[in-house]
Protein backbone atom coordinates (compact mmCIF):
# COMPACT_ATOMS: atom_id res chain seq x y z
CA UNK A 1 0.00 0.00 0.00
CA UNK A 2 1.27 3.74 -0.82
CA UNK A 3 -0.09 5.82 1.93
CA UNK A 4 0.96 10.07 1.76
CA UNK A 5 3.06 10.93 4.57
CA UNK A 6 0.31 13.12 6.15
CA UNK A 7 -1.18 9.86 6.88
CA UNK A 8 1.85 7.67 7.99
CA UNK A 9 2.38 10.51 10.14
CA UNK A 10 -0.99 10.22 12.25
CA UNK A 11 -0.87 6.77 12.34
CA UNK A 12 2.38 7.31 14.00
CA UNK A 13 0.89 9.83 16.58
CA UNK A 14 -2.02 7.25 17.38
CA UNK A 15 0.42 4.37 17.82
CA UNK A 16 2.29 6.34 20.02
CA UNK A 17 -0.82 7.56 22.23
CA UNK A 18 -2.00 3.90 21.86
CA UNK A 19 1.09 2.39 22.97
CA UNK A 20 1.08 5.24 26.03
CA UNK A 21 -2.46 4.44 26.99
CA UNK A 22 -2.14 0.46 26.75
CA UNK A 23 1.31 0.37 28.95
CA UNK A 24 -1.22 1.87 31.39
CA UNK A 25 -3.81 -0.01 31.37
CA UNK A 26 -4.36 -1.63 28.17
CA UNK A 27 -6.95 -1.06 25.40
CA UNK A 28 -5.08 0.69 23.16
CA UNK A 29 -6.41 -1.08 19.69
CA UNK A 30 -9.48 0.84 20.57
CA UNK A 31 -7.17 3.82 18.53
CA UNK A 32 -5.10 2.00 16.20
CA UNK A 33 -7.26 -0.42 14.33
CA UNK A 34 -10.23 2.28 13.35
CA UNK A 35 -7.24 4.44 12.27
CA UNK A 36 -5.33 1.03 10.16
CA UNK A 37 -9.14 0.54 8.61
CA UNK A 38 -9.53 4.55 7.83
CA UNK A 39 -6.64 4.54 6.18
CA UNK A 40 -7.76 1.92 3.83
CA UNK A 41 -5.79 -1.07 4.87
CA UNK A 42 -8.34 -4.22 5.02
CA UNK A 43 -9.63 -5.28 8.10
CA UNK A 44 -7.48 -9.16 8.40
CA UNK A 45 -4.08 -6.93 6.82
CA UNK A 46 -5.59 -4.19 9.62
CA UNK A 47 -5.50 -7.10 12.55
CA UNK A 48 -2.05 -8.22 11.70
CA UNK A 49 -0.72 -4.81 11.81
CA UNK A 50 -1.77 -3.86 15.21
CA UNK A 51 -0.26 -6.78 15.96
CA UNK A 52 2.79 -6.12 14.92
CA UNK A 53 3.18 -2.59 16.19
CA UNK A 54 1.60 -3.79 19.35
CA UNK A 55 4.31 -6.44 19.86
CA UNK A 56 7.00 -3.47 19.91
CA UNK A 57 5.00 -1.42 22.36
CA UNK A 58 4.61 -4.17 25.07
CA UNK A 59 7.75 -5.05 24.39
CA UNK A 60 8.84 -1.48 25.31
CA UNK A 61 6.81 -1.24 28.18
CA UNK A 62 8.02 -4.73 29.40
CA UNK A 63 11.56 -4.32 29.01
CA UNK A 64 11.42 -0.83 31.15
CA UNK A 65 9.45 -2.78 34.11
CA UNK A 66 11.96 -5.19 33.85
CA UNK A 67 15.13 -2.73 34.24
CA UNK A 68 13.50 -0.98 36.61
CA UNK A 69 12.86 -4.10 38.96
CA UNK A 70 9.28 -4.23 39.03
CA UNK A 71 9.37 -8.25 37.60
CA UNK A 72 11.53 -11.03 36.96
CA UNK A 73 11.11 -12.62 33.85
CA UNK A 74 12.25 -15.90 35.72
CA UNK A 75 9.56 -15.66 38.07
CA UNK A 76 7.37 -15.71 35.27
CA UNK A 77 9.18 -18.50 33.20
CA UNK A 78 6.11 -20.89 32.98
CA UNK A 79 3.62 -18.12 32.73
CA UNK A 80 5.51 -16.72 29.45
CA UNK A 81 5.08 -20.41 28.42
CA UNK A 82 2.11 -21.05 29.11
CA UNK A 83 0.84 -17.86 27.38
CA UNK A 84 2.32 -18.33 24.54
CA UNK A 85 1.56 -22.08 23.53
CA UNK A 86 -2.12 -20.52 24.08
CA UNK A 87 -1.97 -17.62 21.51
CA UNK A 88 -0.01 -19.73 18.86
CA UNK A 89 -3.04 -22.42 19.16
CA UNK A 90 -5.75 -19.08 19.03
CA UNK A 91 -4.00 -17.58 16.32
CA UNK A 92 -4.22 -20.62 14.27
CA UNK A 93 -7.55 -21.53 15.62
CA UNK A 94 -8.80 -18.20 14.47
CA UNK A 95 -8.51 -18.85 10.77
CA UNK A 96 -10.66 -21.99 11.31
CA UNK A 97 -13.87 -21.06 13.63
CA UNK A 98 -15.99 -18.57 14.04
CA UNK A 99 -15.49 -16.19 16.83
CA UNK A 100 -18.94 -14.72 17.43
CA UNK A 101 -19.47 -16.10 20.95
CA UNK A 102 -16.30 -14.29 22.45
CA UNK A 103 -17.35 -11.19 20.17
CA UNK A 104 -20.76 -11.98 22.18
CA UNK A 105 -19.32 -12.74 25.28
CA UNK A 106 -16.55 -10.73 26.32
CA UNK A 107 -18.00 -6.80 26.46
CA UNK A 108 -19.87 -8.45 29.05
CA UNK A 109 -16.48 -9.30 31.21
CA UNK A 110 -14.69 -5.64 30.36
CA UNK A 111 -18.37 -4.28 31.98
CA UNK A 112 -18.02 -6.62 35.20
CA UNK A 113 -14.07 -5.82 35.01
CA UNK A 114 -14.32 -1.85 35.38
CA UNK A 115 -17.26 -2.22 37.73
CA UNK A 116 -15.12 -4.85 39.80
CA UNK A 117 -12.12 -1.79 39.47
CA UNK A 118 -14.92 0.84 40.60
CA UNK A 119 -16.68 -0.33 43.11
CA UNK A 120 -13.71 -2.33 44.94
CA UNK A 121 -12.25 0.44 46.81
CA UNK A 122 -9.17 -1.67 48.35
CA UNK A 123 -8.52 -3.06 44.83
CA UNK A 124 -5.10 -3.25 43.66
CA UNK A 125 -3.00 -3.07 46.87
CA UNK A 126 -1.90 -6.76 46.99
CA UNK A 127 -0.62 -8.03 50.13
CA UNK A 128 -2.92 -11.02 50.37
CA UNK A 129 -2.59 -15.01 49.98
CA UNK A 130 -2.46 -16.12 46.28
CA UNK A 131 -5.39 -17.91 45.59
CA UNK A 132 -3.90 -20.32 42.99
CA UNK A 133 -0.14 -21.76 43.03
CA UNK A 134 2.23 -19.90 40.92
CA UNK A 135 2.21 -23.21 38.32
CA UNK A 136 -1.29 -23.13 38.24
CA UNK A 137 -1.66 -19.61 37.42
CA UNK A 138 0.53 -19.77 34.77
CA UNK A 139 -1.61 -22.68 33.16
CA UNK A 140 -5.05 -21.86 34.07
CA UNK A 141 -4.77 -18.07 33.35
CA UNK A 142 -1.64 -18.11 30.66
CA UNK A 143 -3.07 -20.46 28.56
CA UNK A 144 -6.61 -19.34 28.84
CA UNK A 145 -5.69 -15.39 28.08
CA UNK A 146 -3.34 -16.20 25.88
CA UNK A 147 -6.09 -18.24 23.50
CA UNK A 148 -8.20 -15.28 23.76
CA UNK A 149 -5.36 -12.58 22.90
CA UNK A 150 -4.17 -15.37 19.78
CA UNK A 151 -7.75 -15.46 18.71
CA UNK A 152 -9.90 -12.55 19.40
CA UNK A 153 -7.70 -9.95 21.24
CA UNK A 154 -10.16 -6.97 22.14
CA UNK A 155 -9.78 -6.25 26.16
CA UNK A 156 -7.13 -9.00 27.36
CA UNK A 157 -4.68 -6.96 29.05
CA UNK A 158 -7.95 -6.06 31.32
CA UNK A 159 -8.23 -9.85 31.53
CA UNK A 160 -4.38 -10.40 32.43
CA UNK A 161 -4.76 -7.35 34.91
CA UNK A 162 -7.54 -8.71 37.04
CA UNK A 163 -6.36 -12.33 37.39
CA UNK A 164 -3.15 -11.24 38.70
CA UNK A 165 -4.57 -8.66 41.33
CA UNK A 166 -8.10 -10.65 42.34
CA UNK A 167 -6.28 -14.13 41.85
CA UNK A 168 -2.22 -14.00 42.47
CA UNK A 169 -2.76 -10.87 44.93
CA UNK A 170 -0.43 -8.08 43.59
CA UNK A 171 -0.89 -4.63 43.70
CA UNK A 172 -1.80 -3.03 40.66
CA UNK A 173 1.61 -1.73 40.11
CA UNK A 174 3.18 -4.68 40.05
CA UNK A 175 -0.02 -6.62 37.92
CA UNK A 176 0.45 -3.83 35.45
CA UNK A 177 4.15 -4.93 34.60
CA UNK A 178 3.24 -8.57 34.65
CA UNK A 179 0.22 -7.96 32.26
CA UNK A 180 2.77 -6.32 29.54
CA UNK A 181 4.64 -9.61 29.79
CA UNK A 182 2.35 -12.09 29.17
CA UNK A 183 0.90 -9.17 26.54
CA UNK A 184 3.88 -9.08 24.55
CA UNK A 185 4.29 -12.83 24.43
CA UNK A 186 1.16 -13.46 22.80
CA UNK A 187 1.05 -10.49 20.67
CA UNK A 188 4.63 -11.93 19.44
CA UNK A 189 2.98 -15.49 19.17
CA UNK A 190 -0.04 -13.88 17.46
CA UNK A 191 2.53 -11.90 15.02
CA UNK A 192 4.32 -15.06 13.51
CA UNK A 193 1.32 -16.58 12.79
CA UNK A 194 0.12 -13.51 10.93
CA UNK A 195 3.55 -13.25 9.37
CA UNK A 196 3.68 -16.65 8.21
CA UNK A 197 0.49 -16.09 6.33
CA UNK A 198 1.58 -12.63 4.79
CA UNK A 199 -0.52 -10.72 6.13
CA UNK A 200 1.36 -7.40 7.84
CA UNK A 201 1.84 -4.45 6.16
CA UNK A 202 5.06 -3.85 7.26
CA UNK A 203 5.79 -0.31 6.16
CA UNK A 204 2.61 1.09 7.88
CA UNK A 205 3.56 -1.21 11.02
CA UNK A 206 7.13 -0.64 11.20
CA UNK A 207 6.33 3.09 11.23
CA UNK A 208 3.39 2.93 14.00
CA UNK A 209 5.83 0.24 15.96
CA UNK A 210 8.22 3.14 16.62
CA UNK A 211 5.66 5.51 17.92
CA UNK A 212 4.29 2.36 19.74
CA UNK A 213 7.44 1.76 21.01
CA UNK A 214 8.19 5.26 22.49
CA UNK A 215 4.63 5.87 23.89
CA UNK A 216 4.78 2.57 25.66
CA UNK A 217 8.35 3.72 27.34
CA UNK A 218 6.11 6.94 28.45
CA UNK A 219 3.48 5.43 29.91
CA UNK A 220 5.59 2.54 32.25
CA UNK A 221 7.10 5.57 33.50
CA UNK A 222 3.79 7.21 34.25
CA UNK A 223 2.99 3.70 36.04
CA UNK A 224 5.94 3.92 37.97
CA UNK A 225 5.79 7.19 39.38
CA UNK A 226 2.07 7.35 39.20
CA UNK A 227 1.09 4.04 40.44
CA UNK A 228 -2.55 2.88 41.86
CA UNK A 229 -3.97 6.24 41.68
CA UNK A 230 -3.78 6.56 37.73
CA UNK A 231 -3.77 2.77 36.99
CA UNK A 232 -7.24 2.18 38.52
CA UNK A 233 -9.16 4.55 36.70
CA UNK A 234 -7.53 4.12 33.61
CA UNK A 235 -8.60 0.16 34.00
CA UNK A 236 -11.58 1.38 34.22
CA UNK A 237 -12.06 4.13 31.47
CA UNK A 238 -10.61 1.70 28.99
CA UNK A 239 -12.47 -1.46 29.74
CA UNK A 240 -15.66 0.43 29.34
CA UNK A 241 -14.41 2.00 26.54
CA UNK A 242 -13.47 -1.14 24.55
CA UNK A 243 -17.28 -2.89 26.45
CA UNK A 244 -18.97 -0.14 24.28
CA UNK A 245 -16.65 -0.26 20.91
CA UNK A 246 -17.64 -3.89 20.69
CA UNK A 247 -21.24 -3.59 21.51
CA UNK A 248 -22.07 -0.70 19.14
CA UNK A 249 -20.40 -2.65 16.15
CA UNK A 250 -22.04 -6.09 17.50
CA UNK A 251 -25.37 -4.08 17.61
CA UNK A 252 -25.96 -1.41 14.97
CA UNK A 253 -29.68 -1.52 15.14
CA UNK A 254 -29.59 -0.21 18.64
CA UNK A 255 -28.21 3.31 17.42
CA UNK A 256 -30.28 3.45 13.99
Amino acid sequence: MELSFDVLGLLFLVAALAGFIDAIAGGGGLLTVPALLAAGVPPTQALATNKLQGSFGSFSASLYFVRNGLVSLGEMRNAIVFTFLGAATGAELVQRIDAGVLTQLIPILLVCISLYFLFAPQVGQGGGTPKLSDNIFALVVGTSIGFYDGFFGPGAGALYTICFVAIAQFGLVEATARTKILNFTSNFAALLFFIFAGLPVWEIGIIMAVGGFIGARMGAKVVISKGRKLIRPMVVITSMGMAIKLLVEQNPQWFQ
